[in-house]
């Protein structure tokens, strides 16, 4: 007879494994961000800006999945390290846009080799991490449509 209560078992629960990988995964982070001065919400921040360029922070907080006033903090300490400039929009002063500096766009140079060191960690094949990326990227998807 099958355990009623089985669903509330934590080794029943998809969250779990999600949750502790991102933990850790940002605990791995740590050592290689703290050479650049840099917390992991500020590298992912400067990672769209590097592929995109100049942006509203509306976008990049929807880029990031990340509101207003978690994003605001984040990026007046990029400012502040002179690795981005926020100004207003000219035909729109209510639009804060947001670039990446000279020193900015230099410091993705230095950090090439933080995504070789993170893939090292996981010790994963390259196939399995693209079908983990697509499972959860199809699983956040779902969550989000709820």
């Amino acid at each position: 007879m099958e355990d009623r209560y089985n669903s509330l078992k934590l080794s029943s629960q998809l969250c779990f494994p999600v949750y502790a990988c991102a933990k850790e995964i940002t605990r791995a982070y740590k050592p290689m961000l703290d050479r650049y001065d840099l917390t992991y919400t500020q590298y992912i921040t400067l990672m769209v800006l590097w592929e995109q360029g100049r942006m509203n922070v509306k976008k990049l907080g929807d880029a990031l999945l990340l509101d207003s006033g978690t994003l605001t903090p984040v990026l007046k300490k990029l400012e502040a390290k002179g690795y981005i400039t926020r100004t207003r929009a000219e035909h729109d002063e209510r639009n804060l846009m947001v670039e990446i500096t000279e020193t900015g766009a230099r410091l993705r140079e230095e950090m090439l080799v933080v995504p070789e060191e993170m893939g090292a960690c996981m010790n994963l094949p390259k196939e399995e991490i693209e079908t983990l990326y697509g499972l959860l990227y199809k699983l956040l998807g779902n969550v989000r449509q709820i």
